[in-house]
This record gives C-alpha cells, structure tokens and sequence, in this order.
C-alpha cells in the first residue's frame, strides 16, 4: 500500500491521512466490518492541535463516511462554536470506526461497542494521533475515554481535568453529545449542554492549543 509499511502481523503502519483511510476501510481487526457500509475515518486538519474522539459513527456517518454529521454532531457543533472553537481546524475522530447496530424492523439501532472492540480499533486512534500530533485530546463519552486512556474510567471522577498522556498530550474527558438527545426534562438538558460547552472551552484554553 502506498504510503504504508508492514511493522508487524498486527497491521499496517502508515504516515498520512489518506493512506490510513485505505488503510482502515480494509480493516478486518473485528467482526463489526462485515454489517457496516464503510469505514468512517477521522476528518479535519491534519496537523490540528486539538483532537476529539467519539464513540463510534451512527447511522448517518456511516452511510455518509465522515464523522458527527448526526444529530449529535449538529450538538456539537452549535457547543464547539459557543467554545470559541473551530470545527475546522480540529481533528474529529472515533473509538471505533465501524458502525455496530443492531435491526429493528427498518431501522439501524446503535449498541456499544464492546471492549474487544475498543481495544482492536485503538491501533487506528494510535497512527492518527502519531500523524496529526495533536497537544490536546478531548474524550467524549466513556467509551472514548476508554480508548484514549487505555482504561475504564468514571466521566465525574476525571472530568474537568488535564490527564497527561505518554506521548506528551493532554486529555480531557467529557460527555457525548449524543447524551443530550436521551435527556427530556428541558432544564436538565440545558444545564448538561452547558457543562459540555465549558469542558470544550476549558480544553481549548489549556497550555498548548493556540
């Protein structure tokens, strides 16, 4: 493959974005290839000093091959410009690239990614962060916690701080936007929304992001 070298039996090295989308819609690492239409890549500004990573992509990014441009990406958006951040000159990026769902007469129901999952997806997260090189990484959800830390973590014990990561990064963990669409009582969601918008800006804000 262009732009890529074997390292080991584990799967292929690679040192620019285009190669790794290549790269990655030939993934066979886990099962989840075989029900979704393609891979969904990380998109955005490749040396971006800001990258965040979601859970997984949805129905749309699936169909789409570009990630949050849902319903919770459209969140997103409107809390990344309350922050005073770009969409555009961020890395934007999931735990797991595949689309896991489940059938439900016509519809195409989310599920979790398990940890197998995780974990075999995390090669992916690990050249995106060595090609982009990004000072700041926002986890949002647990599950991308989970892949960004290599561990399972509590969102209220970690959030609001600056975890340092072993190739000199900083790490901040916050909700899914894909929570607030779950919450009915106005007020509660309005105040969760406003939590996540401080987390992004806080992030921004942090020594390293210009």
């Amino acid at each position: 493959m262009d732009g890529s070298a074997r390292a080991d039996d584990d799967g292929p090295v690679v040192t620019s974005l285009s190669a790794l989308r290549l790269a990655e819609n030939a993934c066979r690492r886990c099962p989840l290839y075989k029900h979704a239409t393609q891979a969904v890549p990380g998109h955005g500004l490749r040396a971006a000093s800001m990258m965040l990573v979601g859970e997984q992509p949805g129905d749309q990014e699936d169909k789409a091959g570009v990630p949050f441009v849902g319903p919770a990406g459209r969140i997103l958006d409107r809390a990344l410009e309350e922050a005073g951040i770009e969409r555009k000159r961020i890395f934007l990026t999931n735990a797991v690239k595949h689309f896991k769902h489940e059938i439900r007469g016509k519809r195409r129901l989310h599920k979790r990614p398990n940890s197998f999952e995780i974990q075999r997806c995390r090669w992916w997260q690990d050249l995106e962060r060595a090609i982009v090189k990004p000072a700041v990484i926002v986890a949002l959800g647990a599950t991308a916690a989970r892949s960004v830390l290599g561990r399972p973590i509590t969102i209220s014990k970690v959030r609001g701080q600056a975890i340092p990561l072993d190739d000199g990064a900083k790490a901040f963990v916050t909700m899914h936007p894909s929570a607030l669409l779950r919450i009915k009582n106005q007020s509660d969601k309005k105040r969760q929304y406003e939590a996540l918008v401080d987390d992004l800006r806080l992030a921004s804000e942090s020594k390293g992001f210009p």
